[in-house]
C-alpha cells in the first residue's frame, strides 16, 4: 500500500516536473531570452506527462494549467511594474493579482491538455498529429474569449527567418501550428515500438513537411513589395516623455521640445534621398501621457496648428477627442494638414480592457485604470501623400483583423503609434514589438512604428525591424513611404481561416472520441 502511494507520488511529482520543464523552454522562446528555436520542441515534456496522465482528464487538465500559469506568469511578469510604480501597490498584492491574472489565461492551456489525452486515450499514439490543431484551437478560442492572445507560441518567431512568413498565408496561429507540430512529430516518431512502426509513423509526417515545403514556395513566391515613387516624408518622434512628475509647466517644455526634435530632424536630413522637400513630410507624435485634446482645447489647437504652417508639414498626433453622444472621450489619431486644417480622425476600436474601458457587466462598479473611453467604429485611413496608412493605437498592434481591414480599404502603409512607458524597462517592449512584425508580414505592407520610449521602428514587409532607436532615449527617425501596388495576401482576403480551421477538425475529433466507442489505435 505504503510503496504504491510512493509510486503514485513520483509518477505526479515526474508529470509536473515535465510541465514546468515545457514551460521554462517555451519562456526561452520569447524576450528577453529570444531563442526562438526552443519553442520547435518545448511541448515534448509536457505531451510527454499528458500521455503518462491520459486516462485522467482532470489530471491532464491541471498538468496544462500547471504549463501555462507558469509560461505566462514567467513572460507577462512585467504587468506588475506600473502597479508598484506607479500605483504603489505592495510587491505581494501585484504579484498576487498577476496570479489570478495568469490562472484564468492557463485554463486555455489547461483545455488544451485535457483534449490531447481524451484524443490520445481515444486514437493511441496517432493522436499527435491531432495535437497542433488542438492548440491553435485553444488559443483562437483564448483570443476570441478574453480579447487577448500575448504571447501565442507563434510570436516567438517574430525575430527569425525559418516560420514567419506563413503568417502571409494564415495569420500567426498559422505559425504557432508549425512549432507544435515539430514536437508532436518528434512524439509520433519514437512513440512507435519497431522500424517498420517508425517508418510508416514517419509517412505522415513526410507528407506535412512536404506541404510545408510547397506552402513555402507559395507563399515566399507572392512578394508584394511597393515599387512606386515615393509618395512622402515621415519624421518620427520618440520623446521619452517620463511617465510621472508631469507638471502643466513641465508639459508646456515638453510640448515645445516635440517641436524641436522635429524641426531638427527636418533640418539635418534635408539633401538626403528620403526626405526630397518636394514630397509632403508627416510629423508624427506617439501616443504618450501629455494627454493632447485637440477639439476642446483652443491653445493646444493653436499651438500644433501653428507649427504644421510655419513648417509646411502635416501632422498627426494621438488626442482624446469628445464623444458628443454620451460625454465620454475616444482614443483618437488626429491629422492636421499643412494648413492647419484637421483633415482625418481616427478613434480606437481596441480599448485595452480595464484600462480604457471596463466590460459591460463591470462597468457600473469597476473603473478602468486610465480612462472610460468610447469604442471607436470606424476603419478610417490617412493620407501620406499619394499613399494612404491606416493607425493602430498602442495595444491594438494586437490585431490582425484591424490590420486586414486598413489594408483591404486600401492602407499602403500601417502606422503604430504606442507608449509602453508605464510598463518600464522591460521585456514588454520587445514582445510588443513582435506582434507589429507580424503584422507587416501578415499584410505585406510596411509598419511605421512611433513610441514613446520604445522601440521605435521601421518594419519592412518580409518582418526586419530596421533603424531601431534605443529605449527610454530622447531620438528620431526619419523614413520615406510609397504607395504600394494594392494586392492582398491570403491573410488579408481570408483572415483566420485556418484557426476556424483547427477549430472545426477539433472539435470533429473530440466529438468522435468521446461519442464513438471502440479501441483505440495502437
Amino acid at each position: 500500500m505504503i510503496r504504491r502511494l510512493r509510486k503514485k507520488i513520483a509518477a505526479e511529482r515526474t508529470g509536473v516536473l515535465l510541465a514546468l520543464t515545457s514551460a521554462l523552454l517555451l519562456i526561452f522562446a520569447f524576450p528577453p531570452f529570444e531563442l526562438w528555436f526552443t519553442a520547435w520542441f518545448a511541448f515534448v515534456p509536457l505531451l510527454l506527462a499528458i500521455e503518462r496522465e491520459r486516462e485522467s482528464i482532470f489530471k491532464s487538465f491541471v498538468l496544462g494549467w500547471l504549463f501555462g500559469n507558469v509560461f505566462f506568469f514567467g513572460t507577462c511578469w512585467w504587468l506588475t511594474f506600473a502597479p508598484i510604480n506607479y500605483a504603489g501597490f505592495p510587491r505581494p498584492l501585484a504579484y498576487f493579482l498577476l496570479f489570478i491574472v495568469t490562472s484564468a489565461a492557463a485554463i486555455f492551456p489547461g483545455i488544451f491538455a485535457a483534449a490531447t489525452a481524451r484524443l490520445l486515450m481515444r486514437y493511441g499514439s496517432s493522436a499527435f498529429l491531432s495535437v497542433p490543431f488542438v492548440w491553435v484551437f485553444t488559443e483562437f478560442a483564448r483570443y476570441w474569449l478574453t480579447g487577448n492572445n500575448w504571447n501565442a507560441v507563434g510570436y516567438s518567431q517574430a525575430f527569425s527567418e525559418p516560420l514567419i512568413f506563413v503568417s502571409k498565408a494564415g495569420g500567426v496561429l498559422l505559425v504557432s501550428w508549425f512549432c507544435i507540430f515539430v514536437s508532436s512529430a518528434l512524439l509520433l516518431v519514437f512513440s512507435q515500438r519497431t522500424l517498420k512502426q517508425i517508418l510508416v509513423g514517419s509517412i505522415p509526417i513526410g507528407i506535412w513537411l512536404a506541404g510545408i515545403l510547397l506552402l513555402s514556395f507559395f507563399v515566399d513566391s507572392i512578394r508584394w513589395i511597393a515599387k512606386n515613387d515615393r509618395s512622402a516624408t515621415v519624421v518620427a518622434l520618440q520623446p521619452n516623455v517620463p511617465m510621472s512628475g508631469l507638471t502643466f509647466e513641465k508639459w508646456r517644455e515638453l510640448r515645445l521640445r516635440h517641436i524641436d526634435l522635429a524641426e531638427s530632424a527636418m533640418a539635418e536630413s534635408k539633401g538626403r534621398p528620403a526626405t526630397d522637400r518636394r514630397l509632403p513630410t508627416i510629423v508624427i507624435f506617439p501616443e504618450s501621457p501629455m494627454n493632447f485634446m485637440y477639439e476642446d482645447d483652443p491653445e493646444t489647437k493653436s499651438f500644433i496648428d501653428g507649427f504644421a504652417k510655419k513648417n509646411n508639414v502635416s501632422v498627426l498626433f494621438n488626442s482624446a477627442e469628445p464623444d458628443r453622444s454620451n460625454g465620454k472621450f475616444f482614443n483618437s489619431a488626429v491629422m492636421v494638414d499643412q494648413q492647419g486644417r484637421e483633415v482625418a480622425q481616427y478613434d480606437k476600436i481596441y480599448l485595452l480592457p480595464f484600462g480604457e474601458a471596463v466590460p459591460v457587466p463591470f462597468e457600473s462598479f469597476v473603473p478602468a485604470f486610465v480612462g472610460s473611453f468610447s469604442y471607436g467604429s470606424e476603419h478610417d485611413l490617412f493620407p501620406l501623400g499619394d499613399a494612404k496608412a491606416g493607425v493602430m493605437i498602442c495595444f491594438e498592434s494586437h490585431f490582425g483583423q484591424l490590420s486586414r481591414e486598413y489594408v483591404k480599404n486600401g492602407a499602403d502603409v500601417i502606422i503604430e503609434m504606442t507608449n509602453d512607458g508605464y510598463l518600464g524597462p522591460t521585456p514588454v517592449l520587445r514582445q510588443h514589438l513582435a506582434n507589429a512584425v507580424f503584422r507587416a508580414v501578415e499584410t505585406n505592407r510596411p509598419v511605421l512604428r512611433v513610441t514613446n520610449v520604445g522601440i521605435t521602428a521601421y518594419i519592412n514587409e518580409r518582418g526586419e525591424v530596421l533603424n531601431p532607436a534605443v529605449p527610454y532615449t530622447e531620438d528620431t527617425r526619419v523614413w520615406s513611404v510609397a504607395k504600394s501596388d494594392g494586392s492582398q495576401t491570403y491573410y488579408v482576403k481570408y483572415g483566420d481561416w485556418f484557426a476556424w480551421l483547427c477549430s472545426i477538425v477539433s472539435l470533429w475529433l473530440l466529438g468522435y472520441a468521446f461519442f464513438r466507442r471502440g479501441r483505440p489505435s495502437i
